[in-house]
């Protein structure tokens, strides 16, 4: 159980939590919610212990481990499976002093706690997560130094989920995630057998990955039962409530001063004047919820072209001379919004530089509107962004003959205010970066608006402004991106990009979903035999199961040498002796210890040895 106890802390002065409290049970899967600065990053911090509170205190049980994800790993040579294997650093450190212990007691501990924490299947279950993140087998023997930092995030988010601790905590983590990769994680960590906090502003993940919400409002923390929407229902009941309260207290406090006016000057009317005035006095202010300010996006109208605006045929894209995807017959019109679906890797981001015109076809023809103006918004877009300048001044270098004041007003209508109108980009927090290339994607009044994961880094309320405004614009949209409610409120057509192709997709999706967590089901069937029809093993996973082999038979021959001397040991008659009877149940013990080690390291060795021969069959 996590208890947070009445805690208070200030950052230069501005408090961000006083006299927060909340109890979080063992077990629970909670969200972690709240505006943008208000806290939710700090009080991770907190409860890890890399800030001092200044009121109150956190418990947590005693030798409860905590897990999170702070940076991506390091570029290295070290793979990124045995980065993952790394991350679970009581299994390494056991198996490190499985290779040098020479007393029996200490060694049968070592492997009943190895065979507690199921260390024998962590490569198996290390190489499963990495799979539900994005990673095939083989990038999985790649060294880190092969991936860029946003897939080094993604080793990160493995390693943690594998080393499983006791309290894991996630602060936005499908921010790195593709569609896929973010239906995989609802699902692992809805399975997760321990405490699970979560900050997100993905609704489908609160949705179905958690069970509860701690709200953080007003330096306060509420706990609610029940996911995302539940919480969203009774935040609104409870704002009308207060607002109902507030208006009858209004009218009430209007209803006496109205009294006191008239009869204040009366001097048979001044005591009960008096009387009401004190009951003004005493009435305790209801405060209405704070009204978050209005997020909202504008985008510019287009003006209407003839349909097609895009239109494909025969057509054959890739990179270097080597197609990506081919037989591409597609048909763009104004008032398309369509989805791209499919796993990473598969072509999601060839088809979008395509249709942007970053990349031309390698075969076949492409047609555009003539006058046909596209936008395009991705993720590395914020990253370019020039972070010692203002958003005024990236507007007037695209738009340099146009009067600030107008500038100001667009940036207005994407939610930038003055305070944020001169301030340095560098010192803008992720959405408001985000909201900036928005702007800047939109900026000429697009027929084709292409937006590859626009809401990471946007809150909630944020999330439905751009629901709202892509629902309101008049051009086709293209969305690429993780989340499931914004593609289920703005998409009408579904793409599927798989296998070199582009197709359409007629089922909804839900029906995308589970396709893909049934698709999950036999990778964690990990102890079921085999299906007749499987692919040959690659050389490294044969080379893998060559090298358990190895070490389960070193770690027999080395029990055997202990179980040799103990019966050496055993075998001395003077031992026997009256004076000695306590001696002899110590090295009694030891040798139970050791043959029950033996029994269990036996096992392994067969169990490894029939891996491998299926895996050369």
């Amino acid at each position: 159980m996590l208890r947070i106890d009445d805690i208070s802390y200030s950052i230069e002065g501005r408090p961000l939590f006083e006299g927060a409290s909340a109890t979080i049970p063992t077990g629970h899967k909670v969200g972690l919610v709240g505006r943008n600065g208000a806290g939710k990053t700090t009080l991770f911090k907190l409860i890890r212990g890399e800030l001092h509170l200044d009121g109150g205190k956190i418990e947590l049980p005693s030798r409860a481990r905590v897990g999170g994800v702070a940076q991506e790993v390091p570029s290295s040579d070290v793979s990124l499976l045995d980065t993952v294997l790394a991350a679970d650093t009581e299994r390494a450190a056991l198996l490190a002093e499985a290779e040098t212990a020479t007393d029996a007691t200490r060694i049968a501990d070592i492997q009943t706690r190895l065979a507690d924490i199921d260390a024998w299947s962590a490569e198996g279950r290390a190489s499963s997560i990495l799979k539900g993140l994005g990673f095939d087998e083989g990038q999985q023997h790649e060294p880190c130094s092969a991936f860029s930092g946003g897939w080094r995030m993604r080793v990160a988010l493995a390693g943690v989920l594998f080393a499983q601790p006791d309290l894991l905590l996630l602060d936005e983590p499908t921010n790195y995630l593709d569609l896929e990769g973010a239906l995989w994680l609802e699902s692992y960590l809805a399975r997760y057998p321990h405490t699970v906090i979560i900050i997100s502003h993905d609704r489908g993940l609160l949705n179905r990955a958690v069970g509860s919400i701690l709200h953080l409002d007003d330096r306060k923390l509420t706990f609610y039962q029940g996911p995302y929407d539940q919480f969203a229902r009774q935040r609104a009941e409870r704002a009308a409530q207060l607002v109902a309260a507030a208006r009858k207290q209004a009218e009430r406090t209007a209803h006496l001063q109205s009294f006191v006016d008239r009869f204040r000057a009366k001097a048979s009317k001044a005591k009960q004047a008096q009387s009401r005035l004190k009951m003004i006095e005493k009435m305790q202010p209801i405060a209405t919820p704070e009204q978050v300010a209005r997020r909202v996006f504008t985008f510019p109208e287009p003006e209407e072209l003839s349909p097609p605006i895009i239109r494909v045929e025969g057509g054959v894209v890739g990179y270097d001379g080597r197609a990506v995807l081919q037989k591409l017959d597609l048909r763009i019109d104004q008032d398309d919004r369509i989805a791209l679906l499919g796993r990473n890797g598969q072509g999601k981001s060839t088809l979008a530089k395509l249709l942007s015109d970053r990349l031309t076809l390698m075969e076949g023809r492409i047609h555009r509107s003539t006058k046909l103006r596209i936008g395009f918004f991705a993720q590395h877009q914020v990253d370019e962004l020039h972070i010692d300048e203002t958003p005024l001044q990236h507007l007037q270098r695209e738009r340099p003959d146009t009067p600030p004041a107008k500038l100001r007003a667009r940036l207005a209508g994407f939610g930038l205010m003055a305070e944020q109108v001169e301030t340095a980009v560098g010192r803008l927090s992720g959405g408001q970066k985000a909201r900036l290339s928005l702007l800047l994607a939109t900026l000429d009044a697009p027929h084709l608006l292409i937006l590859d994961e626009p809401t990471n880094h946007l809150d909630i309320e944020s999330r439905e402004a751009l629901v709202e405004a892509l629902t309101a614009y008049s051009g086709a949209v293209i969305l690429v991106s993780h989340d499931m409610h914004l593609l289920g409120l703005v998409a009408d057509r579904l793409w599927l990009v798989s296998n070199g192709g582009v197709t359409p997709y007629d089922d909804d999706l839900d029906a995308y979903r589970k396709m893909l967590l049934s698709a999950e089901k036999p990778s964690r069937q990990a102890d079921k035999p085999a299906p007749p029809k499987r692919a040959r093993p690659s050389r490294e996973a044969v080379l893998a199961l060559r090298q358990d082999v190895r070490k389960c038979e070193e770690r027999v021959g080395k029990l055997n040498e202990m179980r040799d001397k103990l019966a050496s040991k055993l075998a001395d008659p003077g031992l026997y002796e009256d004076d000695k009877v306590g001696e002899l149940e110590v090295w009694n013990r030891k040798y139970a210890e050791v043959m029950e080690a033996l029994d269990r390291a036996e096992a392994l060795w067969m169990a490894a040895l029939e891996k491998l021969e299926t895996a050369e069959a």
